[in-house]
């Protein structure tokens, strides 16, 4: 699977000469990890982060798993595939939206918003290129998600001044974005970050408080983040999908509620919780949830 387009800061000594010409669009820096798939020939999409393409959906870490539930259940594939001659060479590119560093308003922002669309060359034609980004946010919303929200459009690169150009308010929270990214037709695109922000940002995410000490005591987990309220909009959620609120799939998708929302962080050794060990701690409250409904 293609790998995700660099993105060096517009400021730095990275920036690209001739990122700065025509007309550009200025887009959301949304602080999230990148995610990219595509549709296999039967209708499967494959799934990777900027530097792992996982086997099956299950393998995906649990603070991306919202946004690949969201994608395999909104993805259109008949229109897409009425779209393309050949659906297997495009590749789709944005962000899984979770904490890292930045809270967002949770209730409001998508577990995905989509960034790019590759369009992969076919014997005989013209190389594949990444589509502008006007055409690739018509793509996402021709096949049911959301693009990254712009910021502005059409702005003429002669007015534009990235050293003294402002961080914008974000869409999805109460305070300033965590950056824009700069966007040409030609291509280009580079960031801009916020004073303060993680100098880090790529492939869609700022990286904001990778540092941070995560919590790794999985009962002060739960007792913490497994919330009434967190329980409320999860089995709401299961309800209104008739997916069915039991307690295997309450304690689930509050364990990625925990992992998407939170500074928690979910992983294998040093300071990162177990999954498992806090899926452990959380079903025992989802039982007593659940028994009290």
């Amino acid at each position: 699977m293609r790998s995700f387009p660099p993105l060096p800061d517009v400021r730095g000594s990275q920036a690209s000469e001739d990122i700065l010409t025509g007309h550009l669009w200025l887009l959301e820096l949304i602080d999230g990890t990148g995610l990219r798939f595509r549709m296999d020939e039967s209708g499967l999409l494959r799934f990777g982060d900027p530097e792992t393409t996982y086997p099956e959906p299950d393998a995906v870490p649990p603070a991306l798993r919202p946004a690949v539930r969201h994608i395999r259940e909104r993805f259109d594939r008949e229109a897409f595939r009425d779209a393309v001659d050949d659906p297997e060479g495009v590749i789709f590119f944005g962000v899984a939206t979770h904490h890292r560093g930045t809270d967002y308003d949770w209730d409001r922002l998508p577990p995905f918003l989509g960034t790019d669309v590759w369009i992969g060359s076919r014997a005989g034609s013209e190389p594949g290129s990444f589509r502008p980004p006007d055409a690739a946010a018509a793509i996402f919303e021709g096949v049911g998600l959301a693009p990254v929200n712009a910021v502005e459009r059409e702005v003429n690169a002669r007015d534009f001044d990235p050293e003294r150009y402002t961080v914008p308010e974000s869409a999805w929270r109460d305070g300033s974005a965590a950056g824009v990214v700069v966007r040409n037709k030609r291509g280009g695109r580079e960031k801009i970050l916020r004073e303060g922000a993680a100098t880090g940002a790529n492939e869609g995410g700022t990286d904001g408080d990778r540092g941070s000490p995560a919590l790794d005591d999985s009962e002060a987990i739960a007792a913490t983040y497994a919330t009434d309220d967190r329980f409320d909009r999860v089995v709401d959620d299961l309800d209104r999908r008739g997916a069915g609120a039991t307690v295997d799939a309450v304690a689930d998708r509050v364990v990625e509620a925990i992992a998407r929302e939170t500074p928690v962080r979910f992983g294998d050794g040093g300071a990162a919780a177990a999954p498992g060990r806090v899926r452990a701690a959380v079903i025992e409250r989802a039982r007593a949830v659940l028994d009290d409904r």
